[in-house]
């Protein structure tokens, strides 16, 4: 009998078995059939205005650069020292907008194109970035060049370049004062830095450079080398600081000039010397590595984890139309291009939709974060991402985990230091079921006086068309979403995770929780700045609030007056009022409406702006004295502005050379000009205050690291524009009472 039911056990195992191994055969062989089924396609009606120059354009350009007639004085990149001029990134110009409506929405020609080129200028004692502004391209004998000025409200387009000399001469400096105490860095933090390949210790900068009475000071960091071969070393801070002046170019000129251990200056290495040897010299904890570090695999399995989850399949292929060479998409009534720049990544252009154009530009403006802490690297740790280039960092995307299997995958490229950069995969297109119903309603009624019980239940499927990529920054990684709606709705999305940049834990605790025996995770703030240049029926538009008021009202049928609330609406009537937070109670709405049009009940047709998820941030910092002027996107959640050409973004890449006098002063954009019926940019805020604690080790989850804006119509169609799509179901039922 025992045998028997062991028989049975096996040959019902082998079944199930055999049972998965055909499921997952199956989703292979149909997985297999979608990646060979062909895009559906279609052509653009007009050339991609704002995607990257051509390799050929680059090519042409970067050799009549370096011709003696222009007088450049350019050394090939790779030939190049930090003592030369040589060029660095390449990239297409966007056109003014009202050239390119004239070619995309009428008989304009296409627009002519012009190169922005950055130059770094080396060869001077004052080292520099310059911005030139090249065309119209492809080159021929009408080429000039000229400082591209006019974007930067600075007024020129020249930034000092005090990062000019090579890590290495930098590294070559610092290290006979590291190599003097390795005895003690390896008896305090237990590694060692002597500038060799098997150094277990390394020095991490504080950036931006600060000054000190018009010196350049640059702090540095012991940090440990991850030894596990996982990238890690934002978690390996040590407790140990060291203060250099590097003022000018001339290592003559540079000095150390103090040593930070346990919230104890030391003007020398030997006055640091000799209190390590006295006795009583308190010794801090050290970093010890391990899997806590590590992104594999961990901890006791989940139950029946082992099995295949759910996997989303698109068995007809993509409902989507694409135009692969001008990037240009169509879905469901919307349509629009995908642009590119190495600074900023993927923007958005041009969309349409329902045959109007909604948006004219949607993209990232700005990556910055701002620490906080008691230790001069954490106190003045401030990114601004873009002067890294955002969009040289988004790599291939991952299939099945980044983006669903069934996605279309484009490439981005980019040109610098005379090369062209491919980034395959780097963009992902797809439709998704968002997991819950776009429009839902279950009805029962009586109907009449005979007693029948009538109802239905509809309820329409929620498709979302999703535009992703991601930005690996370093120790973040930043998911960019820009998701469409059926209802006309748009999302901005982003997400984030990687490594936290953690803190030395040490005197410390209203900086951030303790999270590991050596290390606190490092409170910061994430803004991340997006531009909308919004036009509803037109580029006339106005940003209207309409506030959600308590009042006392007395009606005529009443006898008492009655606390309730109401609307009340106002204009922001010009440039001053148009820095703005969301209110309190979420008590307003904003929205940017068209008054010279009404729909067909007399109400202004607009789009809403409103958070979506997350908890919109701005800098808490009052006056950050690392990042200065170089970042007023940061100081409240929203911002609107009249358009301007010359005003095309709140920041720049220069700015984090330069805090002290940025290229781009957001602020100066506000100076009092009209926006009531104007062509209206609205500027918006994502990001978090991220308190990390334990769960965000070894990674930031992008559960709750996380925020969207929604963009949604308002008065703008006569009804729900999902109510278009076919993919819905009313059941219908009768029951007699």
């Amino acid at each position: 009998m025992a045998t028997s039911r062991s028989l049975l056990y096996f040959f019902l195992l082998l079944l199930i078995a055999l049972a998965f191994l055909y499921a997952f055969i199956s989703t292979s062989v149909r997985l297999a059939e979608e990646y060979k089924r062909p895009r559906r396609t279609l052509r653009a009606p007009k050339e991609n205005l704002w995607d990257t120059l051509l390799d050929d354009e680059v090519s042409q350009l970067i050799n009549w650069l370096y011709e003696p007639e222009q007088g450049l004085n350019l050394t090939y990149h790779d030939n190049a020292t930090h003592w030369d001029n040589f060029i660095g990134v390449t990239e297409l110009i966007p056109p003014n907008k009202t050239d390119a409506l004239a070619y995309l929405e009428g008989n304009g020609s296409v627009p002519t194109r012009y190169a922005r080129v950055v130059l770094f200028q080396g060869a001077s004692e004052d080292p520099y970035v310059h911005e030139i502004k090249v065309g119209p391209l492809p080159i021929s004998k009408k080429t000039t060049w000229e400082p591209y000025n006019y974007i930067y409200n600075k007024g020129d387009s020249a930034t000092p370049w005090y990062g000019a000399d090579d890590k290495k001469r930098l590294h070559e400096f610092f290290k006979p004062v590291v190599s003097e105490l390795a005895d003690i860095t390896y008896d305090l933090l237990g590694t060692v830095i002597y500038g060799q390949d098997n150094d277990t210790g390394g020095l991490r900068t504080v950036d931006p450079l600060q000054k000190e009475n018009g010196r350049i000071i640059q702090w540095l960091e012991f940090i440990g080398l991850p030894q596990n071969g996982y990238n890690a070393e934002t978690l390996l801070s040590q407790g140990l600081y060291l203060k250099f002046d590097i003022t000018g170019r001339d290592p003559k000129g540079w000095a150390f000039k103090a040593l930070l251990y346990n919230d104890i200056m030391y003007n020398s290495s030997a006055e640091f010397r000799k209190a390590y040897n006295t006795p009583g010299f308190v010794k801090l904890n050290k970093i010890v590595q391990g899997d806590w570090m590590t992104t594999k695999r961990q901890g006791e399995r989940l139950p029946l984890d082992e099995l295949p989850p759910p996997i989303a399949v698109q068995a007809e292929g993509p409902r989507y139309l694409l135009d692969v060479k001008n990037k240009y998409i169509e879905w469901m009534g919307f349509s629009f291009y995908i642009g590119f720049s190495k600074d900023l990544g993927t923007s958005l252009h041009q969309i349409m939709y329902q045959g109007k154009r909604i948006i004219y530009e949607l993209g990232l403006q700005e990556v910055m974060t701002h620490y906080a802490g008691n230790d001069p690297v954490s106190s003045g740790l401030t990114y601004l991402d873009s002067y890294y280039g955002i969009g040289s960092y988004m790599y291939r995307l991952i299939a099945g985990y980044d983006c669903p299997e069934y996605s279309t995958f484009l490439d981005n490229w980019f040109h610098e230091n005379g090369h062209t950069m491919y980034q395959r995969n780097s963009v992902c297109i797809f439709e998704q079921d968002a997991g819950y119903t776009i429009q839902r309603h279950t009805s029962t009624k009586v109907m009449g006086f005979g007693g029948h019980h009538q109802g239905y239940a509809s309820a329409t499927r929620n498709t979302v068309l999703v535009v992703r990529t991601v930005a690996s920054i370093d120790n973040y990684d930043y998911t960019f979403d820009y998701n469409f709606y059926l209802d006309g709705s748009i999302e901005v999305k982003v997400r984030a995770s990687g490594y936290i940049q953690g803190a030395f834990y040490a005197n410390n605790e209203d900086y951030g929780y303790r999270i590991h025996e050596a290390l606190s995770g490092s409170f910061h703030t994430h803004v991340i700045n997006f531009k909308a240049d919004i036009d509803v029926m037109g580029e006339k538009n106005t940003f209207e609030r309409i506030s959600l008021v308590p009042t006392t009202e007395k009606y005529p049928w009443s006898e008492k007056p009655k606390n309730t609330m109401k609307l009340k609406r106002s204009s922001i009537g010009n440039e001053d009022n148009g820095k703005l937070n969301w209110p309190e109670n979420a008590a307003e709405m904003y929205v940017i409406m068209n008054k010279d049009v009404k729909n067909k009940y007399g109400e202004y047709p607009g789009y809403r702006i409103v958070p979506a998820s997350g908890s919109p941030a701005h800098l808490i910092i009052q006056d950050s004295p690392y990042i200065l002027e170089a970042a007023e996107f940061s100081k409240h959640h929203l911002f609107v502005t009249k358009h301007k050409d010359s005003e095309s973004r709140s920041s720049s890449a220069a700015n984090y050379m330069n805090p002290w006098d940025p290229s781009v002063n957001f602020n100066k954009f506000f100076d009092g000009e009209s926006l009531l019926q104007e062509d209206l940019v609205v500027w918006f805020n994502l990001g978090m205050h991220h308190v990390a604690h334990t769960g965000d080790l070894p990674n930031t989850v992008s559960t709750t690291a996380q925020g969207s804006m929604m963009i949604s119509l308002h008065n703008y169609l006569d009804l729900d524009a999902s109510r278009q799509t076919s993919q819905m179901v009313e059941i219908n039922f009768f029951t007699e009472l």
